[in-house]
């Protein structure tokens, strides 16, 4: 099994989710990549329910099924520019895990409010297994990105 290490300039230690998973003398460091790679993972589920949603005939719905659409497009961009290990994009992983808060902290509250009433002329009815695993996954999200944020934030201090 072959390690890819990016080639740094500086001979300072890599930040926490710079480093490789496999280094033994900083266990720490893996915790930030952790945290950021099951956000990620969390996003993508909520953008796969929201596609599976659309398909099987929310995509009928007149702004419901586009913002079904929009929230797909928006959590596969967000959720896969997280699994990208560069380090030169550890700027662009903290804009993307506030997007992926944003994002599965917007569908979760539209979803409760749906709930209780209607939502630009529709109104959800019942928790299917859709609706669980859509609020479980927007939850993960927003818990574990927030976590990835604030251990960046600690290890720059």
């Amino acid at each position: 099994m072959t390690q890819l290490r990016e080639r740094s300039t500086s001979a300072t230690r890599p930040l926490p989710d710079e480093a490789v998973l496999s280094n033994r003398e900083h266990p720490d460091d893996r915790v930030p990549v952790m945290l950021r790679t099951i956000g990620a993972t969390a996003v993508l589920i909520v953008g796969a329910v929201h596609l599976q949603q659309y398909v099987s005939g929310y995509s009928s719905i007149s702004v419901i099924g586009p913002l079904f659409i929009l929230n797909f497009a928006g959590a596969t961009v967000i959720g896969l520019g997280l699994l990208v290990p560069a380090a030169r994009l550890r700027p662009v992983h903290a804009l993307l895990a506030l997007a992926g808060i944003g994002l599965s902290a917007t569908s979760f509250v539209f979803l409760f409010i749906s709930e209780h009433q209607p939502l630009f002329g529709f109104q959800e009815h019942g928790y299917r297994a859709a609706i669980t695993i859509a609020l479980a996954a927007e939850a993960i999200a927003v818990v574990t990105l927030a976590a990835y944020l604030a251990t960046r934030r600690r290890s720059r201090a």
